[in-house]
């Protein structure tokens, strides 16, 4: 983008709707995929694009980030000029208030944004699983004439969260409205991710007046009330795009990553995904253990069986144990004899000897973080 864009992430938009995983991270830390944590997608597309003055907005729980993004070395972005800005609650916000929405936390970020030196913005959520060229984005609104450009994709994952665009035959969208139920297998829709190219003068300008009003809310609020007065144009994505904003989300886009075609669409067919690097031993494979159709990262012992599931680093399957269809986070114990099937454990969760925990594919068992089951 040659220079001519910065960023603001936000990190914590859908903390609440991700139960126990979030209760001791952001949306942003959230980890993915064995080894990764959502920032990192994110992350890895805009460095690709050129683009290395990024604010991060948070609202709590912010540790577990900050660990492990350490201002950026791992996406080459600890510079003296640019580089990564962590905005944790109450720094800039004068009324030390958590942040009550977008236009909270843009309106508190805005003497950061009138310093950059950059005339266009970025703004992404930090939940959205894909690896794109914003460079394409750019070169869409500048074609188009468009005063805001932003991302869609189709899908027929709807809940409420979820911002419904119509557009025109050129792409202008038109009318924009919340979905009303929690539904999947019904018509596509076309959704609006939450990233926007804009100006920088005129996203000042938007948030000051919406501010001033006492809005909090930037699709309700700004984009939805701008669509008459400013040409706000849609960019659809047609490669792979995960939205993790749901249980059920985040399990239904991880188990996709055992499919090799999605794998190579996200991991390599634009660039590669950076994230914090940790020296590791490898994984070990004992007498007992069987794996089928499985991820498994580095640091694991395995003398169990693994069948249709994800083991982040350092995860121990003991002899006779059965991990099926599950996720089992950093530092995860299966003891022996133990069963899960359709569970999600979070990191340094322990499953004692003959347990067996079940889920459901639509909505999986879930055990927080230094549990015991």
């Amino acid at each position: 983008m040659s220079n001519r864009a910065m960023s603001v992430i936000f990190a914590s938009d859908n903390d609440s709707q991700l139960n126990d995983l979030s209760i001791h991270r952001t949306t942003a830390s959230m980890p993915f995929g064995g080894r990764y944590r959502l920032i990192d997608f994110t992350l890895s597309n805009l460095v690709a694009a050129g683009i290395t003055k990024v604010g991060i907005v948070t609202k709590n729980n912010y540790n577990s980030l900050m660990d492990h993004i350490r201002m950026g070395r791992d996406w080459d972005l600890n510079r003296k000029n640019g580089g990564i800005t962590v905005f944790p609650p109450f720094v800039l916000n004068t009324l030390h208030e958590v942040y009550k929405g977008k236009i909270d936390a843009l309106y508190s970020l805005r003497s950061f944004l009138i310093s950059s030196k950059e005339p266009y913005v970025l703004l992404t959520p930090a939940n959205i699983v894909t690896s794109l060229d914003f460079n394409e984005l750019e070169n869409f609104h500048f074609e188009t004439g468009a005063d805001i450009s932003m991302l869609t994709y189709k899908t027929d994952e709807l809940n409420p969260k979820k911002n419904i665009i119509e557009t025109d035959s050129a792409g202008r969208v038109i009318d924009s409205r919340f979905a009303v139920t929690s539904e999947s297998g019904g018509p596509e829709e076309l959704i609006n991710l939450g990233i926007y190219f804009i100006k920088k003068d005129l996203l000042i300008t938007l948030v000051d007046n919406a501010y001033a009003r006492g809005f909090i809310d930037f699709e309700k609020d700004i984009i939805q009330k701008s669509l008459g007065e400013f040409k706000i144009m849609s960019y659809e994505i047609k490669d792979y795009v995960a939205v993790i904003d749901r249980i059920p989300a985040y399990f239904k886009h991880s188990m996709e990553l055992l499919d090799a075609d999605i794998r190579y669409d996200l991991f390599y067919k634009k660039g590669s995904i950076l994230t914090k690097i940790k020296d590791s031993v490898p994984t070990r494979y004992l007498n007992n253990a069987g794996l089928k159709n499985s991820l498994v990262a580095d640091g694991c012992v395995i003398d169990g069986t693994v069948e249709n599931s994800i083991l982040f680093r350092g995860v121990t399957v003991e002899a006779g144990a059965v991990v099926k269809n599950s996720i089992v986070m950093e530092k995860g114990l299966i003891m022996r004899g133990a069963y899960i099937d359709y569970t999600i454990t979070d990191k340094n969760v322990v499953i004692r000897e003959g347990r067996k925990l079940a889920g459901y594919e639509t909505y999986p068992m879930v055990i927080a973080k230094d549990k015991t089951v």
